[in-house]
């Protein structure tokens, strides 16, 4: 295989795999959410919803922004449980 082709084929891999990656990482995060209050399947499934409602979207600006959304929403999460960790403010509201 030549080195263009190489590119092309990790140019075309490499969104699917951030938003097989991206999947993962909110199922992981649901799981977490739903042990800690105790309804994880609720939360999978809910998860596992929206990723099935936009699985055949084919405009590139609205994939992005479905990815951008889903990232936003984990890393709210994260600081989210940080600050409940650290007992420290991370936001600039409030």
């Amino acid at each position: 295989m030549s080195c263009v082709a190489g590119c092309l084929l990790l140019r075309l891999f490499l969104p699917f795999a951030f938003g097989l990656q991206l999947y993962r990482e909110c199922l992981r995060r649901a799981k977490y959410v739903g042990s800690r209050q105790h309804n994880t399947e609720l939360v999978v499934d809910m998860v596992r919803q929206q990723f099935r409602k936009h699985m055949h979207e084919t405009n590139p600006d609205k994939i992005q922004k479905l990815k951008d959304d889903a990232a936003r929403g984990l890393i709210n999460h994260i600081l989210y449980e940080s600050e409940k960790m650290s007992g420290r403010k991370f936001s600039q509201n409030s």
